[in-house]
């Protein structure tokens, strides 16, 4: 089980002291990453002292065009304080609004999972403890994103940025453990 072989790993980094282990689960859109870390989040919580916290790429994206955005946004402002030791706030985008609204802070001392597209970088592969990558072919991709979003409205470009961030990128190389 995926889910149990990440738990396993990021309780092991607990174990060796480790008080925040940077969990990344990146991939195309609609290959699991969202359900993934949820199941990795109870596991642990199940196997662990403490629920470790989630924060989705989702909430980071400012907007449809906002991939690469979102991942300074991450970078910046939650890998590059919780690395240093500091605490991280930072802001969800609103999605109806088109604005960035409720703060959020997380100040360590429990894992620390982050999922989605772009959560895995050459400067975030830099900080975190365990970085996963899920390829799931295309073809059930969007049969998932029709589900989730009723329409291929912005399927073509959120697309072409996911191609030019992994093709500069190259989080797959990056990752630790790759899924498929």
């Amino acid at each position: 089980m995926l889910a149990k072989e990440i738990a396993d790993k990021t309780l092991e980094l607990v174990e060796l002291g480790k008080t925040t282990p940077i969990v990344l689960i990146d991939g195309r859109s609609n290959s699991g990453k969202s359900t993934l870390a949820a199941e990795v989040q109870n596991l642990i919580f199940k196997n662990g002292e403490s629920a470790p916290r989630v924060i989705h790429m989702d909430d980071l994206y400012p907007g449809w065009d906002g991939l690469q955005a979102g991942v300074e946004y991450m970078n910046r402002f939650i890998l590059g304080q919780i690395s240093q030791g500091k605490t991280a706030n930072w802001q969800e985008w609103d999605w109806s609004l088109n604005e960035r609204k409720t703060w959020r802070e997380f100040s360590g001392g429990t894992p620390l999972i982050i999922e989605g597209c772009g959560a895995l970088s050459q400067l975030s592969a830099e900080v975190c403890d365990l970085s996963v990558w899920l390829d799931v072919d295309q073809e059930i991709r969007h049969a998932r994103w029709l589900e989730r979003e009723g329409s291929s409205e912005h399927w073509a470009q959120w697309a072409a940025q996911e191609e030019e961030f992994y093709a500069r990128e190259k989080s797959i190389h990056l990752a630790d453990l790759i899924f498929s």
